[in-house]
């Protein structure tokens, strides 16, 4: 096939390319550089084009190759995309310092509400918390049933969790 009659073959299934192009990247500018490197593709390996085959899978085939090929190139250097308004937060040379105030209420506040519980919850769900297996606080509490020592910790979670979202519903009402 000569660059005319390849331009022109081509040419047939453009529309196709870019529609094709934009259902991958679902992106307009990004969809006009993949048609534009699945035509420089097409042209540079023209001589590798069977005669007589499918010239629109061909084309398709190509354009998906890129697709992947610049996905894995973005995935591999982990790009970051810079929407703020100036770039500015992204050129700062400072750090930011977080604040941690917040933090350190809601563990307050938390702390407060496990010391609230009654001894026979608080006790086995701050060693699970604390990484005692079950063996082990069974031992610490008089060697218990273990399946007394699941259950309070079960309850204990469930005591906890129902304390936590009143708290915050008041605190939201």
């Amino acid at each position: 096939m000569r660059n005319f009659q390849f331009i022109q073959e081509f040419e047939k299934h453009s529309k196709y390319l870019n529609n094709f192009a934009m259902k991958l990247t679902k992106n307009k500018s990004k969809a006009d550089d993949l048609y534009q490197d699945t035509a420089l593709s097409a042209l540079r390996h023209q001589n590798k084009f069977t005669p007589h085959t499918n010239f629109k899978a061909w084309l398709a085939t190509i354009m998906k190759n890129s697709y992947i090929n610049q996905y894995r190139k973005h995935k591999r250097r982990n790009e970051m995309q810079d929407n703020t308004a100036d770039n500015f937060y992204l050129n700062t040379s400072e750090k930011t310092i977080p604040n941690t105030g917040e933090m350190n209420i809601n563990i307050q506040e938390i702390t407060k509400i496990i010391d609230s519980l009654d001894e026979t919850y608080r006790i086995p769900f701050l060693m699970t918390y604390e990484g005692y297996q079950y063996e082990e606080i069974q031992r610490a509490l008089g060697n218990i049933p273990i399946g007394t020592v699941k259950s309070r910790i079960h309850h204990a979670r469930r005591i906890l969790k129902n304390k936590i979202r009143k708290m915050y519903e008041d605190v939201a009402a």
